[in-house]
């Protein structure tokens, strides 16, 4: 089954951090994709800039609302995600667990599945 890891972390958290702290997190993030990968249960994975460089877009009978980043209304922003791919939620907690981000963010797993279920 499939599970997004996705990592939710404080706005300010990499205004906060040098340049070789932010890259030594980074390469901590793509070792751990390298160790997924290798054990067969990454399908994708991607960081995120952060939300002060995105919208929102909202449609509500027919009119469209757009909202630029940041969103102050969330404490948390997605700062990436691992798709990944194991038998169990207890499986994918298991490599929530081990993941980097988890000591200096929030990694939230949700199985992958349609909307209606």
């Amino acid at each position: 089954m499939n599970y997004l890891l996705l990592v939710l972390e404080a706005h300010d958290q990499r205004t906060e951090r040098s340049l070789d702290q932010g890259q030594q997190a980074y390469d901590q993030m793509l070792a751990d994709a390298t160790q997924l990968k290798a054990e067969g249960h990454l399908h994708g994975v991607n960081s995120l800039l952060g939300d002060e460089q995105g919208a929102r877009v909202q449609v509500r009978q027919g009119r469209t609302r757009t909202a630029d980043g940041r969103f102050n209304e969330t404490k948390e922003m997605i700062g990436g995600y691992f798709l990944v791919d194991c038998p169990s939620l207890a499986d994918a907690v298991a490599l929530a667990e081990r993941c980097p981000a988890a000591a200096r963010a929030t990694v939230e797993v949700r199985p992958v599945g349609p909307c209606w279920a």
